[in-house]
């Protein structure tokens, strides 16, 4: 601020000595558009001041360039600034062209809430404010907000042009939308106008009409290097890479976007070695191709790979360093992990959760917690995704505490309405045992999908809560949202607890006849679970012989536990040496069958189980536990 008082005083000064030239509005005007242009936008705007004080009126212009000087600042406040003199001046309601310019402005520097404010003071609105408005929702993702532009603007005579259309495409992420504002865009001939044309390629390529878009492709009157690129991803998206090399073969004229897009679709269909040739044979890189390369590079497990070429980046940004962070903790070298995260010049939350989840996903969820406690000392803010890590990682050492410390975090950064972390937070208090607390925050969400009933149903089930699971399941029929797999996990789950064998068979039977959903491996397991602890083991036996899929370790091990349960010898041995067979090191099933054994009088056998465990040096598993004391988990064993 000190090296700009000279200036400014000179500024000054020369505007009260020159007096006859300055008092106009062309000398001003020219004046404010040279310090502009000259980025002394603090000038300008001390020019301005002076203007309003002197009584001397302004040209639309000088306002326009003082805005397009915030924005170049990429200063919100004194865009504030100007439009407060806008307002002293009336411009803001004289000019539409400056209103609407002023919106734009706004939504550039992303305050879309000052967008709005001076979009509803406008007195009067053109094709193009209604369409600067629709941009700005679509640029920030609120689809909804943008589509109620779009048909308000038609209910109140504006009718839509090919900027509009271009600009709302990106929020027509529903089919049954797309479909219907395409009907409008042909209805007003606009179908063959070539952005308009790009946009409807790029929607029905992302919601997996690919022949469709292909067919408004090739009807494309003209195709600029968009055309092409929209198609390519399009089919990259669809996992049709062939397809994709043969358009990109094809291209008259490719750029930077256009290679990228290919490497990345090799590496996403786990072709690697295509996708760095392709790299090498770029003519030209930017910041963009080198991290595909890096990020198809973790994708596919190649971490030293990666972490070479991150080493001669020409250039790096704060997506390098994240990438190759995520690339090490999937691989589970946390402690390179954390030495780059260490030494990164700059960090933001996607940094953060890449550290904390490879923390987590490791083993190492105390460190996981930490780091989150961390990030709040420096005023780091969590997103969606922070949450999505955390509070599973609290779930999982039953760490309630701590859990409601991190709820408290979610309500102080205004997460507490966000779906994702609802249900995050629903499972978090259920695996914690408190569904009492998991019910509050279900009941006290705004919005709830299956996602969200499902989890609280999967919460009172694994807590022995079936006849609540079961009530709450039949009112989410009543509200018109459809179960999905993990929903009848849940059901099946709890009369499994409650030992419920006809109502376990019947909701198995509408799950598919009804439902259409196909049971899966989790879905027999519950159910062979359910008959086994009944005592249904030749029902069980039958089921498992009819699967679709062969028996996994964990329903060998519900079977065998059930068949010694209720002492059936044959059934045992058949269970046990298949889950032998599967995991040879494991001591359970020798444990369990020495048991069945014993149970039955049949010492020798017995004891040749136990035998044979000592001969392959298998020992029972001690259990472990964990408890909090004083913010501290401890974990303490038992049996060995």
């Amino acid at each position: 601020m000190v090296l700009l008082v000279k200036p400014v005083l000179e500024i000054s000064n020369r505007f009260k000595a020159t007096t006859d030239t300055l008092k106009t509005k062309e000398g001003n005007d020219g004046l404010v558009k040279s310090l502009c242009k000259q980025s002394r936008l603090r000038e300008s705007l001390r020019i301005l001041q002076d203007m309003v004080q002197n009584g001397i009126w302004q040209y639309s212009s000088t306002y326009d360039y003082l805005l397009q000087g915030c924005l170049n600042a990429k200063s919100l406040a004194d865009a504030k600034l100007v439009h407060s003199h806008m307002i002293q001046t009336q411009f803001e309601c004289q000019d539409i062209s400056l209103g609407n310019k002023l919106v734009s402005i706004y939504v550039k520097l992303g305050s879309l809430y000052e967008a709005r404010r001076v979009f509803d003071e406008m007195p009067l609105k053109n094709v193009v404010s209604w369409t600067a408005m629709i941009s700005a929702y679509t640029r920030h993702e609120h689809a909804q907000e943008a589509l109620g532009f779009f048909y308000e603007m038609q209910d109140v005579g504006i009718q839509p042009n090919h900027f509009t259309f271009a600009s709302i495409l990106p929020a027509c992420t529903d089919l049954e939308v797309l479909r219907e504002v395409h009907g409008e865009i042909r209805k007003g001939g606009f179908e063959t106008n070539v952005f308009v044309g790009n946009g409807l390629v790029d929607m029905y390529a992302k919601s997996g009409y690919i022949e469709f878009a292909r067919e408004l492709f090739d009807k494309m009157p003209q195709r600029d290097v968009v055309s092409w690129n929209a198609m390519i991803a399009g089919y990259v998206q669809n996992g049709l890479v062939d397809d994709a090399l043969k358009l990109f073969q094809e291209m008259p004229k490719r750029d930077v976007i256009s290679w990228n897009t290919m490497i990345a679709g090799y590496a996403q269909c786990g072709d690697v070695e295509n996708a760095v040739e392709l790299f090498e044979k770029m003519p030209v890189h930017n910041l963009v191709s080198w991290n595909t390369m890096i990020a198809g590079y973790v994708q596919n497990g190649c971490v030293k790979e990666a972490f070479e070429l991150f080493q001669i980046m020409p250039e790096r940004n704060v997506i390098s360093w994240n990438v190759v962070i995520s690339g090490f903790a999937q691989n589970g070298q946390v402690e390179e992990a954390l030495h780059l995260f260490k030494t990164m010049p700059e960090c933001n939350v996607v940094s953060w959760n890449a550290m904390i989840g490879g923390y987590s996903q490791n083993g190492q969820a105390e460190n996981a917690l930490k780091l989150f406690g961390q990030m709040q000392v420096v005023n780091m803010k969590p997103n969606t995704e922070t949450f999505v890590i955390v509070l599973p990682t609290c779930a999982a050492l039953a760490a309630l505490e701590r859990g409601s410390e991190a709820h408290e975090v979610v309500i102080r950064n205004g997460f507490h309405s966000d779906v994702l972390v609802g249900n995050t937070l629903v499972g978090m208090y259920a695996k914690c045992g408190i569904t009492e607390d998991a019910r509050k925050v279900f009941d006290r969400m705004r919005q709830q999908n299956t996602a969200s009933w499902s989890a609280m149903i999967v919460g009172y089930a694994i807590n022995g809560c079936a006849k609540e699971s079961l009530e709450l399941f039949e009112q989410m029929q009543f509200t018109g949202i459809k179960p999905d797999r993990v929903t009848f996990v849940g059901v099946l789950s709890a009369c499994c607890h409650a030992g419920l064998v006809y109502e376990g068979r019947q909701y198995f039977d509408i799950m598919a006849r009804f439902y259409h959903i196909t049971p899966a491996m989790e879905h027999y397991g519950c159910m062979i679970d359910l008959l086994g602890r009944a005592g249904c083991l030749d029902e069980a036996n039958d089921l498992i012989n009819k699967m679709p899929f062969k028996p996994d370790a964990d329903m060998w091990g519900s079977f065998l536990s059930a068949c010694r349960t209720h002492n059936n010898i044959d059934l045992g041995e058949k269970a046990a040496q298949h889950l032998i067979e599967l995991n040879p090191q494991n001591p359970a099933p020798y444990v369990l069958l020495s048991n069945i054994y014993a149970a039955a009088g049949r010492w020798d056998d017995s004891r040749s189980v136990r035998n044979r465990m000592k001969e392959r040096k298998l020992k029972k598993k001690p259990g472990c536990s964990w408890i909090v004391i004083n913010k501290q988990v401890h974990a303490f064993l038992v049996g060995g």
